[in-house]
């Protein structure tokens, strides 16, 4: 019998057996399982790993949660990474990205096929969702203060603005757009996808007129929400004198009306800083099919301002 010759990115296999001898369905699938293996090999090699953290919050009081990407190269080398901050939205908490948004097989395929570079990704939970400082709870300050120190303290991360990114989504795109325009000297770009910008007040079906952190005497507070949203900002942002480039998108079917909002954010934006912000509206609603499936165009535009790993 002629030999099986089998090719794979490890090299060319052949089983040439003896004179007279059959092949058995033992050693043939012992073939195939090992070009598989083969085949396989690359792309395990080449996956990140996500991991879950906590630690304790003085400005919180209370434990502050955490999942963490660490890239292969991580592991593989003695380099420090990019750090991206990555929020989720009302209702999440650190696992959202995680398990809805399949963010470790995106970004895998990203890095794999060098449309990004190795990053860290921090995805971090807040409880009252919006990522703000308010009446019951300073969000952004712990983020701000204590969440990236204990990033850059513990991790192999570049502690500098140009290896630093933040995201978010709905509620957590509120608190990107808040972060990075209060503090642009931190972040190297931003990703608001479906934020929740809206100005003057949100709709009636935003859970924003819900939540306490918004409310004074258990109603909704329309001054309150004006106080926290990126208006009350936007004018010390200008006058800072840093540019945070943004990538900014919507669903044309946001069932929260986010479309029209995120393209006034978009417009306040290109009026100050043409060249660098972006806005995309695509089919979609206000969920993690537009949110998982725009994130890599998102990471590829933000990316783009990274310093690379060193």
């Amino acid at each position: 019998m002629s030999a099986i010759t089998a090719s794979s990115m490890c090299g060319t296999l052949n089983v040439r057996p003896m004179s007279g001898v059959r092949v058995s369905m033992h050693r043939l699938a012992l073939l195939v399982l090992l070009v598989m293996g083969c085949w396989l090999a690359p792309a395990i090699a080449l996956a990140g790993t996500v991991t879950h953290h906590s630690f304790s919050s003085a400005t919180l009081g209370r434990e502050y949660s955490y999942n963490l990407y660490t890239p292969e190269a991580y592991h593989s080398s003695p380099a420090s990474f990019p750090v991206l901050y990555l929020l989720h939205g009302a209702a999440g908490d650190e696992h959202s990205w995680v398990d809805a948004g399949r963010v470790q097989a995106t970004v895998d395929a990203l890095i794999e096929e060098s449309r990004v570079p190795p990053m860290l990704i921090v995805m971090p939970a807040d409880p009252n969702f919006w990522w703000a400082d308010s009446l019951t709870e300073s969000a952004q300050t712990a983020l701000i203060t204590e969440l990236i120190p204990h990033i850059d303290d513990n991790y192999r991360s570049i502690d500098a603005r140009e290896g630093r990114l933040i995201a978010g989504y709905s509620a957590g795109g509120f608190g990107t757009v808040n972060a990075a325009l209060t503090f642009p000297g931190l972040f190297a770009a931003a990703a608001a996808l479906s934020p929740a910008v809206y100005d003057p007040v949100p709709p009636a079906s935003s859970s924003a007129t819900r939540i306490a952190i918004f409310q004074r005497d258990g109603e909704f507070d329309p001054a309150l929400w004006r106080s926290m949203n990126w208006v009350s900002v936007f004018d010390d942002y200008k006058q800072s004198g840093v540019i945070v480039p943004f990538y900014i998108n919507s669903g044309d079917h946001d069932r929260f009306d986010i479309a029209y909002h995120a393209a006034g954010f978009y417009q306040a934006l290109r009026e100050h800083q043409a060249d660098s912000v972006e806005l995309r509206i695509f089919d979609g609603d206000h969920d993690f099919a537009a949110w998982g499936g725009s994130l890599g165009d998102a990471l590829q535009y933000i990316s783009g301002f990274l310093a690379p790993a060193h």
